[in-house]
């Protein structure tokens, strides 16, 4: 376990901050994704709800492996400058949570856009971003995740490389990937192996329903046995996707294909858990 540090979104086990604590403790987790906060995006946390949940995760003994943010999440032709404005609130959440790492996306397009259209703006924006992440010691996490620009491996790999810089790394999800069209291992893991920073522990069947990790066609197993065997250490982030939680929709630009549409539950997280912990101790 001491290679992989096991963290998640805590806010598909319940709405509420208290009982998402409870249940990861149970686990034995010490690290947590936030997401939403008793039904808030991170992004929108006053100051003194940001004051109440650092209190809450000192109490508990619970910290923040990364900002689970929905900064790129736009429209690539919604106005970009609120946004940016958005991300430096995000960052002042980051910094007061002594969280290293913010994650973001690369922009809707329309389907059957011309993506080469929209290269330029897209690496002028993240470009942007990454300035000012810079400039403020926090590193951006760029997640794969159908409907954006960067969906596919070689777009995602376009992006890292063409802003070069190294407040820029890459969330790895392999359950997106799927849904997107590509094959996680070996052909995205091998593209984007270089780039990894962080893992999201997210499975999927080849119509893209989520399943527990192992239980798809993502080879989880195999993306993590080679992460270890090649000295990589970090976090492993559950977002499990077993069922709809609160804030869902407004997050994945369309439907969702789940498993279980029923609702978001600590059994499921508990599901998703231990399927990690298999595959980790097959290891």
């Amino acid at each position: 376990m001491s290679v992989f540090t096991i963290s998640g979104f805590s806010d598909e086990i319940d709405k509420m901050i208290d009982v998402q604590f409870a249940h990861i403790k149970s686990l034995g987790i010490t690290h947590f994704e936030p997401r939403f906060v008793d039904g808030t995006s991170i992004a929108d946390l006053t100051d003194e709800q940001v004051s109440v949940l650092k209190e809450k995760m000192q109490k508990e003994g619970i910290k923040v492996s990364s900002i689970g943010s929905p900064i790129g999440k736009i429209k690539i032709t919604d106005e970009f400058e609120p946004h940016l404005q958005k991300l430096a609130r995000v960052i002042e959440i980051a910094k007061a949570l002594d969280a290293k790492y913010i994650r973001i996306f690369s922009f809707f397009i329309e389907k059957g856009d011309d993506l080469e259209k929209w290269h330029d703006e897209v690496i002028c924006r993240m470009k942007k971003m990454t300035e000012l992440a810079e400039r403020e010691g926090i590193m951006l996490l760029h997640e794969n995740e159908k409907n954006i620009w960067g969906e596919l491996p070689e777009q995602c790999d376009r992006i890292i490389r063409e802003v070069n810089s190294p407040c820029l790394r890459a969330v790895f999800d392999p359950a997106n990937f799927i849904q997107a069209g590509a094959k996680p291992y070996p052909d995205a893991y091998n593209i984007m192996k270089p780039h990894i920073e962080y893992m999201h522990i997210k499975d999927a069947l080849e119509d893209g329903s989520v399943v527990p990790a192992g239980y798809g066609i993502g080879q989880i197993d195999k993306i993590l046995g080679d992460l270890k065997n090649s000295g990589w250490t970090g976090y492993v982030s559950l977002e499990p996707h077993l069922g709809a939680f609160e804030g869902l929709g407004s997050l994945e630009g369309g439907e969702d294909k789940t498993v279980m549409k029923s609702g978001a539950t600590p059994e499921k997280f508990t599901l998703a858990y231990e399927s990690l912990v298999k595959i980790i101790n097959s290891l």
